[in-house]
C-alpha cells in the first residue's frame, strides 16, 4: 500500500526541489547563514549536475524573489543568434538539413519548422548570467561558495536517482539523427556504454566540474566574454552553428515587474512575457468569476479545463519578446475582456484555436529563510538534453529554446535574430493583501500554466496543504478536446467529462505529470512545504 507523503513543517527555513541531494545543498547553505537566494542558487547549480536530462549550464532560468517587502522578477532567458532568420531556416529545410518538426504542433503557416535538435534551435544560455545577477542583487555568501556541492558531484560522481535514471532512459530512447560533428560529444558525456546510467549507478562529469569552476571564479564572465565564449564561437563556426561570441557578449538578463491577478482574495503572481505565465493568469481570471461551491465536482473540473484552453489561445496568439513587440498584457486581463471570454464557456468541451507545445524537461525549486526572504526559481534546457549539442571538453548541453518561435512572418513571435522566443518555464508566487504566502511551481512544458491553475485551486478552493495539493490527481489538456488524466482522478469524474464532450485518455500509470514544489508561510513565521512525492522530489527544512 502506498502512503501519502506528509507536508514538511519547518520553524526557520526550507528548500524544496525535484532532487533530494540538490535540496540538501540548499539547506546546507541556509544552515551556514546564507539567505534564500544563496540557497536557491546552490540548489539550482547542483541540479545541472544531478538532473541533466532536464536542465544544464546551457539553459535558461526565470525567478521571483520576495525580499521581505516586495516581489522582484528576473527574466534570465537567452535570445536567438543574430544570424537566425526565417530565410536561413528555409534554406536549411530545402537542403534537407532539418526535419520539419517544431514545438507548436508541426509545420505552421508561413514556412517550415525548426528542428528539435542540432544548432538551429539553439539560443544563448541565460542560466549562468541569471545565477550571477540574482547573487549580485540579493546574495550574502561568496558566489563561488554556492558551487561547492555541484562541483563535487560532477568531479567525484553521484548515484543517479531512480526518477532521473528513468527520465534519462526515456530521453535516449527517442531516436535522434546523430549526423554532424556537433552531436559527437553528446554520447561521450551523457551515456554509459551507449545507454543511460541505471538507478544507483555512479555517474561523473569532470568536464562540467571544470566549467563550473570557471563560472564560479569569474562570476560567469568567462561564459559570455572569456575562454568558454571563444570556444563556443569556434565550435559553432566549425560545425555549422549560428551562435557567435558576439551573441554571447550581448546577452543580458532583465529585471521585470511580476504581474498579478486576484483569486479568492489572494494575488497570484507570474512573470510577464516572453513566458507563458499569462495563460495561467487568464484562466484564473475566468475562474475567479465562478463559484465552485455552486457546481458539482465534474462541473468545476470542466470549468478549469475550458478556462485554461482560453488562456492558451490568447497566450499563443500574443506572447512574444516584449522588447521587440507590444504584448497587450493589461488588455488581456481587463475585466470586460475576461467577462467576454468567460461567456464562451458552455457545458460542452470547446476547441479554441491554440498551439500545441511539446512537453519539455525542466526543474523547479523554491526556498525560504528565517528572515522572510523567499525564492521561486525554474530552469531548463527545454526538451530532454536540449539541442544535444555539447561543447567538447566542457560537459554541458545547449538548450533548444528556438523551438518556441513561429514561422509565420506576421506573428508577434515570428522567428528572427536577437529575439527571445515564447518560453514555457514559469515560476509562481502567492500573496494576500501585500503579505507573502509563498512560492510554487510545477514542471512540464505545456503543462505548467494548467498545473499552476490546478495547484492554486487545490490550495485556495480545496484548502489543501502544499503536499496534498501537489499529490492531487492531475489532468493535462493537449489540443482540441483531447484530455489526459491520471488514473487516481476516478471513474465517475472521467465519465462526467466524457459526457461533456472531452476525449479523455486515462494514463496507463499513476503520477505521470505535473511534478512540482511549494512553500507557504505559516502564521507563526515558520514554513510548510511540499515536494513531488511521485518521483524523487524532496523538501528539507530547519
Amino acid at each position: 500500500m502506498a502512503y501519502p507523503r506528509m507536508p514538511l513543517h519547518a520553524p526557520r527555513g526550507a528548500v524544496a526541489t525535484s532532487h533530494p541531494l540538490a535540496a540538501a545543498s540548499g539547506l546546507a547553505v541556509l544552515r551556514r547563514g546564507g539567505n534564500a537566494v544563496d540557497a536557491a542558487l546552490a540548489t539550482a547549480i547542483a541540479l545541472t549536475v544531478l538532473q541533466p536530462p532536464a536542465n544544464d549550464l546551457g539553459g535558461d532560468l526565470f525567478a521571483m524573489v520576495w525580499d521581505g517587502e516586495r516581489l522582484h522578477g528576473l527574466n534570465a532567458s537567452g535570445r536567438s543568434p543574430a544570424g537566425l532568420t526565417r530565410e536561413v531556416v528555409g534554406v536549411a529545410t530545402e537542403r534537407r538539413e532539418i526535419a520539419p518538426v517544431d514545438a507548436l504542433g508541426g509545420a505552421q503557416a508561413g514556412g517550415p519548422a525548426l528542428p528539435a535538435r542540432g544548432w538551429l534551435p539553439v539560443t544563448v544560455p541565460g542560466a549562468p548570467a541569471g545565477w550571477r545577477d540574482l547573487h549580485q542583487r540579493f546574495g550574502s555568501l561568496p558566489f563561488a561558495d554556492l558551487f561547492t556541492d555541484a562541483i563535487g558531484y560532477a568531479e567525484h560522481g553521484h548515484p543517479v536517482s531512480p526518477g532521473v535514471a528513468a527520465a534519462w532512459a526515456r530521453a535516449l530512447a527517442t531516436p535522434v539523427d546523430p549526423v554532424g560533428e556537433e552531436f559527437a560529444e553528446f554520447g561521450r558525456v551523457f551515456t554509459v556504454d551507449g545507454r543511460a546510467p541505471r538507478a544507483g549507478q555512479r555517474w561523473r562529469n569532470p568536464d562540467a566540474a571544470r566549467t563550473l569552476r570557471r563560472i564560479a571564479a569569474t562570476g560567469a564572465a568567462d561564459f559570455y566574454h572569456g575562454r568558454i565564449a571563444a570556444e563556443l564561437d569556434a565550435f559553432a563556426a566549425r560545425t555549422g552553428g549560428l551562435l557567435t561570441g558576439d551573441d554571447l557578449a550581448a546577452h543580458t538578463s532583465t529585471w521585470v515587474d511580476p504581474v498579478a491577478v486576484d483569486y479568492r482574495g489572494h494575488q497570484v503572481w507570474e512573470l510577464p512575457p516572453n513566458g507563458q505565465g499569462l495563460a495561467a493568469l487568464l484562466a484564473l481570471r475566468v475562474l475567479d468569476g465562478v463559484d465552485p461551491a455552486a457546481l458539482s465536482p465534474v462541473e468545476w473540473l470542466h470549468w478549469q479545463i475550458e478556462a485554461i484552453k482560453l488562456g492558451f489561445a490568447d497566450a499563443h496568439a500574443y506572447v512574444a519578446d516584449p522588447q521587440r513587440v507590444a504584448v497587450p498584457t493589461a488588455a488581456l486581463l481587463d475585466p470586460g475582456y475576461v467577462a467576454a471570454r468567460r461567456a464562451l464557456v458552455t457545458g460542452r468541451a470547446g476547441t479554441p484555436s491554440a498551439g500545441d507545445p511539446e512537453r519539455g524537461g525542466t526543474v523547479y525549486l523554491c526556498a525560504a529563510d528565517p528572515g522572510g526572504m523567499m525564492v521561486s526559481l525554474i530552469q531548463s534546457t527545454y526538451l530532454a538534453f536540449g539541442s544535444r549539442v555539447v561543447l567538447p571538453g566542457h560537459g554541458f548541453a545547449l538548450q533548444n529554446r528556438g523551438l518556441g518561435f513561429r514561422l509565420d512572418p506576421g506573428h508577434p513571435n515570428a522567428v528572427g535574430p536577437a529575439k527571445r522566443p515564447f518560453h514555457t518555464i514559469i515560476p509562481g508566487f502567492l500573496t494576500r493583501d501585500g503579505v507573502p504566502v509563498g512560492p510554487f511551481g510545477v514542471m512540464g512544458g505545456h503543462l505548467q500554466p494548467q498545473g499552476h491553475v490546478q495547484l492554486v485551486s487545490a490550495l485556495l478552493d480545496g484548502g489543501l496543504d502544499p503536499q496534498a495539493a501537489l499529490d492531487a490527481p492531475r489532468w493535462y489538456w493537449h489540443a482540441g478536446r483531447a484530455l489526459l488524466v491520471e488514473p487516481e482522478l476516478g471513474g465517475e469524474l472521467v465519465a462526467g467529462l466524457r459526457a461533456r464532450g472531452h476525449e479523455v485518455t486515462v494514463a496507463a500509470e499513476p503520477a505521470v505529470f505535473g511534478y512540482g514544489q511549494a512553500i507557504l508561510r505559516r502564521p507563526d513565521g515558520g514554513y510548510v512545504a511540499g515536494s513531488e512525492s511521485r518521483v524523487d522530489g524532496a523538501a528539507h527544512g530547519f
